[in-house]
Order: C-alpha cells, then sequence, then structure tokens
C-alpha cells in the first residue's frame, strides 16, 4: 500500500475521487468526440447550427454511465474476492477501505438514476426509442461486471457499447440520420477503446485464470494478447481511411501523433511484460484514446475548413 493511502478517510471525498477513476472517462468521451466530429462534417455547408444540446447531454450521460459501471466494478469484485491483496492494479475503493460496501452499492443506483435523469431528455430529440437505448446501457453496464467479464465477453461490450452505439446513436441524435461510414468509425472507436481493457486483463492475466476470471487475455495467452493490443490501435485509423479517401489523403496525417504514441505504448508493454509496471501503460492507454478521438475529430473537422 502507498504511504498516502493511510491518509484516506473511510468515504471522503479524496476517497470517492479515487473510486470515480477519472482516467477511464477519456473511454467514455471519446466515442462522443468522434460522432460530434461526424455530425459536424455531416451539417457542412447546411444553415442549420451544430446541435450543442444533445451533443452535451450524450456526453455527460458518457460520463455518468462510466462512473456506475466503476462502482459496480469495485463493488462486485470486492464481493467476490477478485480485488485481493495480490492485486497489481491501482488499488480499488471498497478492497481498500476507503468506501464502505454499503456506500459503494447506494452510490451505484445513485449514478445509475443520474443516468437516467440526463438521458430521459433525449427522447425530444431521437423519439422513445431512446429509453430502449437507455436501458440497454444500463443493463449492460452491469452485466459487464457481473457475467460478461468473467467468461470472456467483455471486449464484445467495449466494441458496442464504446463505440458502435455510443458513435451511431450520437451521429443520430444530432444529425437525425445515418450513415455505413458511422458503422465503421463506430467499430473503430470500439476496438482502440477495447485497448484499455485489454492491457489491464494482459496486466492481471495470472491474477485472473487463478480466480476463473476467463477475460479473452486469460483464453488467448499473453502473446496474442500484445499482438490484439497493436492490431486494435491500428484499426481504428483504418476505419476512418475510406472518409479520409473521401477528403483527400492530408487528414490522415492528423493521426500520425496517435499512432505514434499507439506504437510506443505497445513497446513499452512488451518489453515490461507483467506486473505492476504496467500500470504506466495503463494510463497511457488512457491517454492514447483521447488523442485518438481528438485527432480524428481535428482531421474530420479539418475538412470543414475547406
Amino acid at each position: 500500500m502507498n504511504s498516502n493511502d493511510k491518509d484516506i478517510r473511510c468515504n471522503s471525498l479524496r476517497a470517492w475521487f479515487l473510486a470515480v477513476r477519472p482516467k477511464t472517462l477519456t473511454g467514455a468521451a471519446t466515442p462522443v468526440i468522434v460522432a460530434g466530429a461526424l455530425s459536424a462534417l455531416h451539417m457542412h455547408g447546411s444553415e442549420t447550427g451544430f446541435p450543442v444540446v444533445p451533443f452535451m447531454l450524450c456526453l455527460l450521460f458518457a460520463w455518468v454511465m462510466q462512473v456506475a459501471a466503476n462502482f459496480v466494478n469495485d463493488w462486485y469484485d470486492y464481493r467476490r474476492g477478485t480485488d485481493s491483496d495480490g492485486r497489481l492494479g491501482p488499488r480499488r475503493a471498497c478492497a481498500s477501505g476507503w468506501v464502505t460496501p454499503r456506500a459503494m452499492l447506494a452510490a451505484t443506483c445513485i449514478a445509475i438514476f443520474l443516468a437516467a435523469l440526463v438521458g430521459l431528455p433525449l427522447v425530444l430529440y431521437g423519439g422513445w426509442p431512446m429509453i430502449a437505448v437507455g436501458a440497454a446501457c444500463i443493463l449492460f453496464c452491469v452485466l459487464y461486471t457481473t457475467f460478461f467479464s468473467y467468461h470472456g465477453l467483455g471486449d464484445i461490450l467495449v466494441l458496442l457499447f464504446f463505440g458502435i452505439v455510443p458513435v451511431g446513436v450520437t451521429y443520430y441524435l444530432l444529425t437525425a440520420s445515418t450513415d455505413l461510414s458511422v458503422l465503421s468509425v463506430g467499430i473503430g472507436t470500439g476496438l482502440v477503446v477495447d485497448c484499455l481493457l485489454i492491457v489491464n486483463n494482459y496486466r492481471d492475466r495470472f491474477t485472473d485464470a487463478a480466480c476463473g476470471k476467463h477475460t479473452i487475455v486469460v483464453k488467448l495467452g499473453g502473446k496474442w494478447a500484445e499482438r490484439l493490443y497493436l492490431v486494435c490501435g491500428v484499426a481504428g485509423i483504418c476505419s476512418a481511411m475510406p472518409l479520409f479517401m473521401q477528403m483527400g489523403w492530408w487528414p490522415a496525417l492528423f493521426m500520425l501523433p496517435y499512432l505514434f504514441l499507439h506504437f510506443t505504448a505497445w513497446r513499452k508493454m512488451v518489453a515490461i511484460g507483467q506486473g505492476r509496471a504496467l500500470n504506466a501503460i495503463l494510463g497511457e492507454t488512457a491517454r492514447n484514446i483521447f488523442v485518438f478521438g481528438i485527432s480524428l475529430a481535428v482531421a474530420l473537422l479539418s475538412a470543414c475548413c475547406l
């Protein structure tokens, strides 16, 4: 335990800040940012202004849902015993005694309620189907930790709910239309965000296997997980190539900083191999996801300036 951890009072503001896991919020924001840029490109030249209100509601909903998912994960893994003293990753609030399990469960319910409250006005922009979308987000937020992550299916949920669903739904809410290019970019964005889950499970592959948590990394093994991490990041750029080709090849140059950072993180990940030192790669991957979202948004928006 870090010496500073001893100074954290139970259920204090600092304890709740750590329980939120701020670094994970980049993964929630990225698909909404990408969808916003795609929408701006779609509306370029029209007299309709950018719909700021539904965009901000989508962003806020994504953040609150991510916090709810983090709380569920913290509470459930503590109750199941997955967050043991031998945990290699960042310390968890319940397991460290920073937040009581009862308070964490209550906070989870509050976060889910707030997410529903934030998402409800989106019915005004997308109609009643948005209720079903919101309900699915809440359902799978809970099922991710309690079922899917233990059976090697967590990566599929990340692809869906950090890629296809938020990119597609946000784009629809902002433009009242759909497009195949949105599906392609949504898949690519989901794969990039999945890098965060891959490196997390790569670090925990031995302890996960010991406690019966059969992640895809446990099933594939370390070497294949390293390759999967690299491929998922590159696939995010490839997903946008059809759009880049329509605008000319030069917008792809905006993606070079992300590509460099992703490749560098991958090299470090392979060199470290195992242990707590991989937590640094977790932080770098969270940063890279945000860089991907901003870089792709700038690349798409650059076409609106010409």
